[in-house]
């Protein structure tokens, strides 16, 4: 019987450092002779990269906060479905740049979004798909922000105003307060290289469990 892998998500806010980090995770966790999945919120089908594109859309400034937060859950239902739970299942592990947490953070509180409203979506959707593992890259809004603007041109999301930034650090932060089991808070202000060792320091642990 093949044993079921592990889900690993990133969150954090606009300029953590959640690409450099995948990256190194990947790298990592290959090494350990693990195969894996990596894929993205929104996105990682042909449906969810479509609502991406959407939903990143400066041109569409006018998506309302409800809009925004089924488009989140349709992508989300796809990718689960499509992609995450046939790869468990097959033993692969799965990194995920974000996932229902993050509606929880940017929908939530950054939109006024209900949580109760949220979590009634995630029941629904995620079939009940629980992340084993949770790394939170945290730091301060404006150092985040300076770096995203050295990316590019800014999505639709990113053109938001500090208070909406503000808002979603304080929610992740309450989440990984409310459940310190699954997160793992990493100061995502320190160099790249300890970033990845704090990182695969939580990811030592997963691994012991799952020998």
């Amino acid at each position: 019987m093949t044993k079921r892998g592990r889900f690993i998500t990133l969150e954090g806010g606009e300029g953590a450092g959640k690409s450099t980090l995948l990256a190194g995770l990947r790298d990592y966790l290959l090494r350990q002779g693990i195969e894996l999945l990596q894929v993205r919120e929104p996105g990682g089908t042909p449906l969810g990269e479509a609502i991406r594109s959407i939903v990143l859309d400066p041109a569409h400034p006018h998506i309302c906060a409800e809009s925004e937060l089924l488009l989140m859950f349709a992508a989300r239902a796809q990718l689960v479905r499509e992609r995450i739970l046939p790869a468990l299942e097959s033993g692969h592990w799965v990194l995920c740049d974000r996932y229902v947490d993050a509606s929880y953070a940017y929908q939530g509180a950054g939109r006024g979004q209900p949580q109760e409203r949220i979590a009634q979506l995630e029941a629904w959707a995620c079939a009940g798909l629980k992340p084993d593992l949770t790394l939170l890259l945290d730091l301060p809004v404006a150092t985040g922000r300076k770096r995203a603007a050295g990316r590019g041109a800014a999505d639709r999301i990113e053109t938001e105003a500090d208070a909406f930034f503000e808002r979603v650090r304080q929610a992740y932060r309450d989440l990984a307060d409310a459940e310190p089991q699954r997160w793992r808070v990493i100061d995502a202000s320190l160099p790249a290289e300890d970033v990845l060792g704090a990182a695969t320091a939580a990811l030592a642990h997963v691994l012991k469990v799952h020998a």
